[in-house]
This record gives structure tokens, sequence and C-alpha cells, in this order.
């Protein structure tokens, strides 16, 4: 095993050069049957150390370079959600209430992993749905590591899971601006020029954005279109009626959530004496999309609870 110094240096071997493997993991379940897209990182002779879930609209490939350092020490299983990149299941927006579609098909990625349990770690929606999961299978999670995971305030949570409520959602600014994001370009040197430096991509290496671009277009008839559509981005945003925090209490063993500085969408307080195996510290000078822009931080984060 290679040396793991912390302060974000890895020392590589050829695994951790080497691109990750290709895999099309089964599921079947309530909300469709198909095949959810793993990217999977390391010694393929060794059991999974780690699935890791990515953030709504991105895909795994995005997060290559944040995890392919690692693949030297560990075993990675990055999927791609429903909805996103290569991952070939149903994913229908109307009337959707909550993630728990998200949650059922990370249970099924965690029921098909062959060995121990397995360390569970997630980016945004990818943080809340691994929780999700967890909660329900904590047999087969040994820690947790969410970042900034999207965890309301708890009156806002009981709120969106009124009766009805979430017929209100599509007047959310979020929602109605995700909508009508642009999924259709030329080529993906036209879209790698129009995201450059802009939005959600502001920060992000050329090679990161790279990366989220190769399984984040497909080639269509049309030109290449966004695999994660702009509505099921939306429907992400709006279907909330999902609860967290009954996760967090349900959820046995260890958890450590990094949240952003600024612009957190994680409520959970920095101390929480309700939950003494909750571990919550702030990224400095990081936002909500600080595995891109911070991720030394993140790799160090890993390597604690997954080796």
């Amino acid at each position: 095993m290679p040396r793991l110094p912390r302060g974000g240096l890895i020392e590589m071997d050829a695994l951790a050069l080497s691109a990750p493997r290709r895999l099309n993991v089964p599921i079947d379940n309530r909300w469709g049957g198909g095949e959810m897209a793993v990217l999977d990182f390391g010694d393929p002779a060794r059991p999974v150390d780690l699935i890791f879930a990515h953030a709504n609209g991105f895909n795994a490939y995005a997060y290559r370079s944040l995890l392919q350092p690692l693949s030297g020490a560990l075993r990675i299983w990055a999927p791609d959600l429903r909805g996103h990149g290569r991952s070939r299941l149903p994913a229908r927006p109307e009337g959707r209430r909550s993630w728990k579609d998200h949650r059922d098909d990370l249970i099924a990625l965690l029921d098909a992993v062959d060995g121990p349990s397995v360390a569970l770690a997630g980016h945004s929606i990818g943080g809340t749905s691994g929780l999700l999961a967890a909660a329900e299978r904590p047999e087969r999670v040994s820690r947790l590591l969410l970042l900034d995971p999207v965890i309301w305030r708890r009156e806002m949570v009981v709120m969106m899971n009124l009766p009805l409520v979430w017929r209100l959602a599509g007047r959310n600014p979020i929602v109605a601006g995700t909508r009508k994001r642009r999924a259709l370009f030329d080529s993906r040197e036209q879209a790698l020029q129009a995201y450059r430096g802009r939005g959600a991509f502001k920060g992000w290496s050329d090679l990161m954005l790279a990366d989220y671009l190769v399984d984040g277009l497909a080639e269509t008839d049309r030109g290449f279109e966004l695999t994660c559509t702009p509505d099921w981005e939306a429907s992400n945003y709006a279907a909330q009626a999902h609860n967290p925090w009954q996760a967090l209490r349900r959820y046995p063993r260890a958890v450590r959530i990094l949240k952003a500085e600024s612009g957190a969408l994680c409520a959970v307080p920095t101390t929480t004496p309700d939950v003494v195996r909750l571990q919550v510290e702030s990224v400095a000078g990081g936002g909500h999309l600080f595995p891109m822009t911070h991720p030394d931080i993140v790799r160090d984060a890993l390597l604690d609870i997954a080796v």
C-alpha cells in the first residue's frame, strides 16, 4: 500500500494513474428497473472500500480527479444516480415528491457489493441520499461522510412533508431557472467554453470541467445533449418530502459532515448534543461545491472514513 501522508499529498502507483473501469449494476425497484452505471476505481481483486455519490446535475466522472488519486489505497465505486450520466433507469420528473428513488437505488447498490460493509460518502444530493440509504441498511454502511448534504431546518422539512405543498415547488426560482437551462450544444468544446468560469463551474479547473462533460453530455442526432435533463435536475430541487433528520437519528454509526463556510445547504449545526456520533465542521473558504475547489481536504476526509 502506498504512503498516505496528510495534506492531500499521495504517492501514486499504477492503479492511482489508471482510468476507472465501467460497470453496469442491475437495479430493480418500485421506481423502475434498469442499469446503474458505476465507475470502479482501484484494485478489482479487493473488496469495495467506499461508495461515493455525486451532486445534482453532475455525474461520477466529474469527480474523477478527486477520487482517482485514492485508488492506489482504496477500491471505490462511484455511481451515476438515476437520471444522470450513463445510468439507464427511468427518470420521470412528474409528481416526484422526495429522493426516496435515489435512496432505494443506493440501497440496491449496497446490496450488490460483495464483501464487508463499506464506507459511504456523497456530495449534496448524493450525501443526503446516502444518509437515507444508510438509515435503511446500517449493517451495510460502516461510516458516513456527507459533503454539504442538503438538510434543511427541521421546520422546513416538516412543511415540505405536508400534503399538497409539493405542488408549490414549481414557483421556486431555482426550480424555474433550472428548467430553462441550455440542454443542447454543437460540441463538447462549445459546452466547455460556455461553462468555463461561470455559475456553478466558477473555480473549476479545465480538467475537472472536461471530466464533467465526458458523461454529462451524450452525442445524439441533434448534437450533444445533457444526460441529466433540465426537467430532471429541477425535479431534484423540487422534491423535498424526505426526512434526513430522522435518518440521522436512525443511523447508529459515526457520521462526519463537512459543510460549506458560505452558502451551505446543510442546516446541521457544528454542535449537535442530541447526536453524539455526529461530527460537523465547516470548510474554510469553501462554498457548496468545495469538493471541486478544495479537493485535498475532501481526499483526506475520504481516507479517514475508508482506511
